[in-house]
């Protein structure tokens, strides 16, 4: 479960800015093809915050779509699938959104 790595990554760049400053809310930006699954950070994040600034602090996820360029028609749009097609039937797309992992913003007490 890469999600626990994951939280446990968020709790240390947190602490590592504000080291003893109590923290009430984090929170992440997840693009929906990072492979990250939203529920099992949330709960690695509970496990990895135990005993440390951030102990009871809440996580707040926001889920941002995958985007994709058709390198035939130009047109761009959402998609959640790696292998995404264009509606005008291309296969050839240029994936550019949907891979965010980063701390939107971190709320202290």
């Amino acid at each position: 479960m890469h999600e626990l790595a994951i939280a446990e990554s968020i709790v240390a760049a947190v602490r590592e800015k504000l080291a003893d400053v109590p923290v009430r809310r984090v929170c992440v930006e997840v693009g929906r093809l990072s492979g990250v699954v939203p529920d099992a950070l949330q709960f690695c994040f509970e496990l990895a915050t135990v005993g440390t600034t951030l102990d009871g602090a809440a996580l707040d996820i926001v889920s941002r779509p995958g985007r994709g360029h058709c390198r035939d028609c130009a047109a761009e749009f959402d998609t959640d699938d790696f292998l995404a097609l264009c509606d005008c039937g291309s296969a050839d797309i240029e994936v550019f959104g949907g891979r965010e992992l980063r701390i939107r913003e971190v709320e202290v007490v």
